[in-house]
């Protein structure tokens, strides 16, 4: 069930799953970097969300090195960046505790970001969206790849009356970048 209007202010959560990662030898999964798509996509992520008019007032991020430079390339696409809270807890995550994550931000904060990983960022944005505009749902179901953006719209006080199904998804974006002459990428999967 989707919150009415006038339940309180509209609130927007931004679900970046960050950008497409390396798997360089004897590295351990959390410090693997990006990789040189994801190098390329992490700056359209900002590009996308600053022409969608859904700049974050504040970004929770995964303390995961490819995380962390999805959020940096991001951000560095807009003016003046929101504050940033790297949080270990968000790194192989689940719904319960992204959402108490979540439901932790300071309700001044009326856009919030979370990048982090799949298949928990996917499994929350189809817990909360109640509905959805378009084929964003099913565009989710399908697949939410690196670099993939889920915009869940709602009403409340604060995040913390945040739960299933109380969220429309307006918008699911995969932001892709230009690849340079000569760039040949690096293909493999990512959580």
């Amino acid at each position: 069930m989707i919150a009415r209007a006038g339940a309180g202010p509209l609130r927007r959560l931004v679900v970046l799953r960050h950008a497409k990662s390396a798997w360089p030898d004897g590295v351990p999964d959390h410090e693997r970097p990006l990789a040189a798509r994801g190098r390329r996509d992490a700056p359209a992520v900002g590009r996308a969300l600053a022409d969608a008019d859904c700049l974050p007032d504040l970004a929770l991020c995964s303390t995961a090195v490819r995380a962390r430079q999805t959020w940096e390339l991001a951000a560095a696409e807009w003016g003046t960046p929101p504050p940033v809270r790297h949080e270990a807890r968000l790194y192989a995550a689940d719904v319960p505790e992204l959402l108490d994550a979540v439901r932790e931000a300071p309700a001044e904060a009326e856009t919030l970001l979370l990048v982090g990983h799949n298949p928990g960022l996917e499994e929350l944005v189809l817990t909360l969206a109640g509905d959805g505009l378009d084929t964003a749902l099913d565009d989710v179901r399908t697949k939410f790849p690196t670099s993939a953006i889920a915009i869940l719209a709602w009403h409340g006080p604060g995040w913390a009356s945040l739960g299933p199904g109380a969220a429309l998804l307006t918008d699911m974006i995969v932001a892709r970048g230009k690849k340079a002459r000569g760039d040949k990428g690096h293909h493999g999967g990512g959580r």
